[in-house]
């Protein structure tokens, strides 16, 4: 790994080392999770990058200790498999939700290693570290010193009598427990009673490092503006008054201690994890200690959740003191409390809530998820998950007031020279004359120093909400203006509000990009600018002074892309939908979900034998010729081609009122032309750049003047006042096939009009009480999952 492609310190440069409390290995990430650490962190980092600061993000999964060894009994492997398993998860969430880690590492790696045990050698040269012997419950039968985790038994505290208690907490009155205090305890792995016995560690002598210890908090907690909840959180544990801590376990899996006395041990979790910052960054660069041990040129910012903060502000911050070794010290710790799901509190252990997984199958973009736990950041007090606040934020805050203003300013520019500016940011000379503009710029001027103020506070978001103020400024200023007006009748004034508005989606593209990225990307490709050239906010180029003068960010003569809707709408029956299946736990959702598969199973089973019958009695029946046979076979699905397809274009139809014309891509090189009667129920901007399940096979017929190559398949209701596209999945591929599971064959070139194959097949075709698109009780499937509808359950489809 050469030095030259990783970034180090660079004199005379802003240098920021980011961390996020590295997630726990053994467990998929929920959305409390994601937003307590590793989100908070990517914003920041994004934030720093386009202000031209040089910084790294650091981050990886913790994979030593008990809990995963735990797991590796659980599911029947070694901890280093469990370790494999979970690492990759981790790595494809947090991609999904474009968190953009300089290197995201774990902490099993010969660095992790080296780098502990110097920082262990070094406490101990320097004598902060003491022996002590401790109580522990020992298993015969295992013949091994049982971790807190592996002993169970019932609670001692008083009304509580819960039987299933672990050695560390009761889980159901959430008191912290010792294992030697539980009533009638056992081993968890072998259900045996452990006896009481003596074992010896190694303690880190906090009481005694406490004097460096509150200098170096009660310096940098002013310098790096801890957060409140921060601050709260290491004054209670000081005051408590600081004990000797315990960093050595009787476990094999963990950094073992390089001493002779203790190499049958492994250092405690908690005294490793943090040291994985460093060992991580180790992997990156060998030129770690550039940014490790540079106090006076690297800032450290961290970020986690409240239960995370006495290891950030006491522990890992006493270890490193306790070299002796001049390391660069957590400037800014940026906490955030509890993230709730709509009744009670989101759950690893009991699988409660929305996980990084889930939000990826719901098939609502990152970019939404990402401002909606941004714009929920629990940053003072526990803040609620609900899917009806998730909705709201998104239908009135993303699509009726970013999506609608980006979406009026590119159209109209886009429109034909009669009616607009043919593509074309117009020029716009004596703006300073226009003084509804002047008051414009004046107020997102302050905005903007508002934005970056917040921002490098770390007061996400705030920095959030000002930079969504700045799109209600831009919402105002057009219907003040009134420009379509402006367009005929004051030409020169039109061309200033549209220049001017061009750059404010121009500036919100990028005020808004450490929020929601791949957002950004959609905007400034519809701008037709690349992200290289144009994104940036330093001081040096003067840029924040530019948002001043939001007329000067596009030059006239620039040609803009093709503007598209930015979000879609999410319905009341979708949101009902969600809350069904994110009710209780994974748990009883992985039941239902097995329930439900086996009942499509035996559907599928009886699909097939009904078939095979059908086959059976056909060739029983007389008729020498093939054709009878032919003629009396009945048709099933595979002689259909229905495949996955992209409109590119719909327009009315330009003789008949009811008629859509639309260019549909089905994975032929060019486009076919479709016409479909759905004026009626679809509005003209929702069948723009959607994906429609199209049967293609179908012998093309003259609409109004205009060939229908096509069909695009939608449901109706019973009374058909109704109507809704049939959709293939997001990331389903354009051109694939639609199958049918059980129903194989390859369809036929054009299907025979006189047979009536299609009128026959469309009788079987309907959506389910799930929304799942079918023939018979077989779903349309592609190779990214099922076809739905929105919300018509039990819809007759053709």
């Amino acid at each position: 790994m050469g030095d030259s492609t990783k970034k180090v310190p660079i004199a005379g440069r802003r240098n920021i080392l980011i961390t996020s409390a590295l997630p726990y290995v053994n467990n998929v990430p929920h959305l409390g999770n994601i937003i307590g650490c590793v989100l908070s962190a990517d914003v920041f980092a994004r934030y720093c990058r386009i202000r031209d600061y040089n910084i790294i993000y650091m981050c990886g999964t913790d994979e030593y200790g008990t809990a995963t060894e735990t797991k590796a009994m659980e599911e029947n492997c070694s901890p280093k498999e469990i370790c494999d398993k979970y690492h990759a998860i981790h790595s494809d969430i947090y991609k999904w939700f474009d968190i953009s880690f300089d290197h995201f590492g774990r902490t099993s790696t010969p660095e992790q290693t080296e780098v502990c045990q110097a920082i262990f050698h070094k406490l101990m040269e320097n004598e902060w570290l003491t022996e002590n012997t401790m109580q522990q419950p020992y298993c015969d039968t295992c013949q091994k010193f049982l971790a807190d985790r592996l002993v169970e038994g019932t609670c001692p505290t008083p009304g509580c009598n819960y039987d299933s208690a672990r050695g560390d907490q009761c889980e159901k009155c959430g008191k912290l427990l010792n294992p030697t205090e539980l009533i009638d305890p056992k081993c968890k792995v072998c259900r045996n009673t452990p006896r009481i016995q003596d074992t010896d560690h190694l303690f880190l002598e906090l009481p005694l490092l406490r004097e460096r210890l509150e200098k170096y908090i009660t310096e940098m907690s002013v310098a790096g503006s801890w957060s409140q909840n921060a601050i709260q959180a290491t004054n209670a544990w000081l005051k408590e008054g600081l004990k000797p801590r315990c960093i050595t376990r009787d476990l094999k899996w963990g950094v073992p201690v390089p001493h002779e006395k203790y190499k049958e041990k492994v250092f405690y979790v908690w005294f490793d994890a943090p040291i994985g910052y460093i060992s991580i960054t180790a992997c990156y660069t060998p030129d770690w200690e550039k940014w490790w041990k540079n106090p006076d040129n690297v800032e450290l910012y961290q970020f986690m959740g409240k239960d995370n903060v006495p290891f950030h502000t006491v522990m890992f911050p006493s270890t490193l003191l306790g070299t002796s070794e001049k390391w660069t010290m957590m400037k800014t710790i940026s906490v955030t409390e509890y993230l709730n799901y709509e009744a009670g509190k989101f759950s690893k252990s009991k699988g409660i809530g929305v996980f990084g997984n889930d939000a990826k199958g719901t098939n609502i973009p990152p970019e939404v998820w990402r401002y909606y736990l941004l714009t929920n950041r629990p940053e003072v007090s526990d803040t609620l998950f609900t899917w009806a606040d998730l909705q709201a934020k998104l239908n009135s805050e993303l699509l009726s007031n970013l999506g609608n203003f980006i979406n009026r300013v590119l159209s109209f520019i886009a429109k034909p020279a009669v009616a607009g500016y043919d593509s074309i940011i117009p020029d716009a000379p004596n703006v300073e004359s226009h003084q509804l503009t002047k008051t414009l710029a004046e107020n997102v001027g302050k905005l903007v120093e508002q934005y970056i103020d917040a921002m490098e506070k770390v007061k996400l978001k705030q920095g959030l909400k000002t930079a969504m103020s700045i799109s209600s400024e831009g919402n105002a200023y057009l219907q003040e203006s009134q420009f379509w007006k402006l367009f005929k009748e004051d030409p020169a004034a039109c061309a200033v509000v549209m220049k001017t508005s061009a750059g404010l989606v121009y500036l919100l593209a990028c005020l808004l990009e450490p929020f929601m990225p791949s957002f950004t990307d959609e905007v400034l490709k519809q701008l037709n600018l690349s992200r290289e050239t144009h994104l940036s906010f330093s001081d040096e180029k003067g840029d924040v002074d530019k948002a001043k003068k939001p007329w000067e960010f596009l030059p006239a003569g620039h040609k803009i892309g093709r503007p598209e809707p930015l979000f879609k709408e999410l319905k009341d029956e979708e949101v009902e939908f969600f809350r069904q299946k994110f009710a209780g736990s994974q748990a009883d959702r992985k039941l239902k979900e097995e329930a439900d598969a086996k009942a499509v199973a035996e559907q599928l089973k009886k699909t097939k034998l009904a078939d095979g019958n059908n086959k059976k009695e056909k060739n029983k029946s007389g008729g020498s010729s093939s054709k009878s046979k032919a003629t009396e076979a009945e048709p099933t699905i595979s002689k259909l081609d229905i495949r996955v397809g992209l409109i590119t274009e719909a327009k009315k139809h330009p003789d008949a009122d009811s008629l859509y014309v639309e260019e549909i891509d089905v994975g032929e090189g060019s486009t076919r032309t479709v016409v479909s009667g759905l004026v009626k129920y679809i509005p003209l901007e929702e069948m723009q750049n959607r994906r429609v399940c199209v049967l293609c096979n179908l012998k093309p017929v003259a609409m109004r003047g205009i060939k229908s190559h096509a069909m695009v398949l939608a449901a109706s209701n019973e009374d058909h006042t109704k109507v809704e596209l049939v959709e293939p999945p997001a990331s389903a591929k354009i051109g694939e096939r639609v199958t049918f599971p059980g129903f194989s064959g390859e369809p036929d070139g054009l299907l025979n009009a006189k047979s009536k194959v299609w009128e026959k097949i469309q009788a079987e075709l309907h959506s389910d009480v799930q929304l799942v698109a079918s023939y018979k009780d077989v779903p349309f499937t592609t190779s990214a999952g099922v076809c739905k509808v929105a919300s018509i359950a039990n819809g007759e489809i053709r």
